[in-house]
């Protein structure tokens, strides 16, 4: 579409509906399973916008001289370009936008957290409104792109021959690759598990994230001519020196943040207390919930998740549809102070999950066969706020609870993989395990090294990671243009 027909048609679209009643227009409601019936299922549980839910949502939009959302948006995505589109009707053309700037349209549609990023700039939040739907129409758009069978393939430049290597098959890993690949270069991502994706297929249920979308964008890269290599351990089955030998000339680290974190209480050791990473790793990868599979996990009736964050979440539901009678989330703060979105928080009370905020473990009771059966709870207030701005949890003296539990789960954060970094010589790492880069995510002792993601951030969001890769992948072109 030529930039004087694009200004021309949305000139008119300003001209055929004032602001005001644009700005009159309420927020759509996004279509969902019923509480009861998806609570014992995998069944995605937000179904997506109609198109007329989507045309009108579209209308909200006021098309900003200065859109402020662009400038909420980690990967920079035109905002107003696709809804604009939307709203005209072009949902293709409005997934084209898209896919200039995001290489997981329907994946962020789905898990990025819009409501603190894009739409916490958006203009109607100046008037007492709310913010138009940017990720309900964001995922809109991908749906019905990929739904009608019509997948566009962005526009690469011609194969320059230069062979690029990323490490970890991620959200920053996957951006990162896009990228490049737009760009002319022979890109190779090396994953350690056997399927891609990372995070986006071990970490998040498909509740909330169906394997199959992740698939369809991963195989759009591929199209794009990136080529993926399973079961490799850079550090282990081949190492950076040796793919520099293939001729690699920059590597973009993207490994993530794989090991877990515990609170070093009593009883940790004990039958049935293990990390969010294990549990939802063996469920979501390993499809640990069939009978026939060879990763078993064990089906908890009263199951306690302690922490307060999407993981958390997402371990709980997970709980749930894997017939526990009580599932609990026990976080240290109040719920106003907890990181988990507010729709999953939502999602997961409509589902039954009971919540005791207030309260903080301090140790596991086993019975004869060394299996959990019981954890004593601290019950706490708040006090004065800490360097997060959250309200530092203060225990009540002599205030304990005990509660029986037949499994735990402890979602309380994750630290980076050592594997990779220790494998590459004279890499700085910092005291919390964390790969040190520049501005533009390039390691400042070893050019040819570039890090983002959960590896540099510790612990992050998708489209924060999706951001890191896009920055270097930009700082990879400049490099190698040198």
């Amino acid at each position: 579409m030529s930039e004087d027909r694009t200004a021309n048609w949305r000139e008119e679209l300003r001209k055929s509906i004032k602001a005001k009643d644009r700005m009159a227009i309420e927020r759509v409601h996004m279509n969902e399973l019923d509480p009861t019936y998806r609570s014992h299922n995998r069944e995605e549980v937000n179904q997506g916008l109609t198109a007329e839910q989507a045309l009108e949502e579209a209308q909200r939009c006021i098309d900003c001289a200065d859109p402020s959302c662009i400038k909420g948006c980690p990967v920079n995505i035109n905002i107003p370009g696709f809804i604009k589109n939307i709203e005209r009707g072009e949902f293709l053309e409005a997934a084209k936008v898209l896919k200039e700037t995001s290489a997981l349209p329907a994946v962020c549609g789905r898990v990025c957290p819009q409501e603190t990023q894009c739409e916490e700039r958006c203009i109607h939040l100046k008037t007492g409104k709310k913010p138009v739907a940017i990720g309900y129409l964001e995922r809109f758009a991908a749906d019905y792109e990929r739904e009608s069978g019509k997948m566009s393939i962005p526009e690469c430049a011609p194969a320059n021959g230069i062979k690029m290597g990323i490490i970890g098959s991620g959200p920053a890993g996957l951006a990162c690759a896009g990228d490049l690949a737009k760009q002319g270069y022979d890109v190779t991502v090396f994953e350690a598990l056997h399927e891609i994706g990372g995070v986006l297929k071990y970490g998040i249920p498909e509740f909330r994230l169906p394997n199959v979308i992740v698939d369809v964008e991963i195989d759009n890269l591929r199209k794009m001519g990136v080529k993926f290599i399973t079961d490799c351990i850079i550090g282990k089955t081949i190492t950076t020196d040796d793919l520099k030998a293939e001729g690699y000339k920059c590597f973009f680290v993207a490994s993530g943040a794989g090991l877990p974190r515990f609170m070093n209480i009593p009883g940790e050791n004990l039958i049935n207390v293990l990390s969010s990473n294990e549990y939802l790793t063996r469920v979501n990868l390993m499809d640990a919930a069939n009978p026939d599979s060879d990763t078993p996990v064990f089906f908890g009736k009263k199951v306690a998740i302690v922490g307060g964050g999407n993981t958390a979440m997402d371990s709980v539901r997970t709980a749930l549809r894997l017939g526990a009678e009580k599932a609990m989330i026990v976080y240290r703060r109040s719920e106003e102070e907890m990181p988990a979105r507010i729709e999953e928080v939502k999602h997961a009370k409509e589902e039954g999950v009971q919540f005791l905020t207030l309260h903080n473990p301090i140790e596991y009771i086993g019975d004869e066969r060394s299996r959990v059966k019981q954890m004593k709870l601290q019950k706490m207030t708040l006090g004065e706020p800490d360097a997060s701005g959250r309200r530092s949890p203060v225990e009540i003296p002599g205030a304990i609870d005990t509660i029986d539990v037949d499994m735990v789960i402890v979602a309380i954060g994750v630290s980076p993989n050592p594997l990779v970094p220790s494998s590459i010589q004279g890499l700085q790492v910092s005291k919390w395990g964390t790969i040190v880069v520049k501005e533009n995510m390039q390691s400042a002792e070893i050019p040819t090294i570039f890090a983002g993601g959960d590896i540099v951030r510790g612990g992050a969001t998708v489209i924060l990671a999706m951001g890191d890769g896009r920055k270097a992948a930009a700082a990879m072109h400049e490099f190698a243009q040198k």
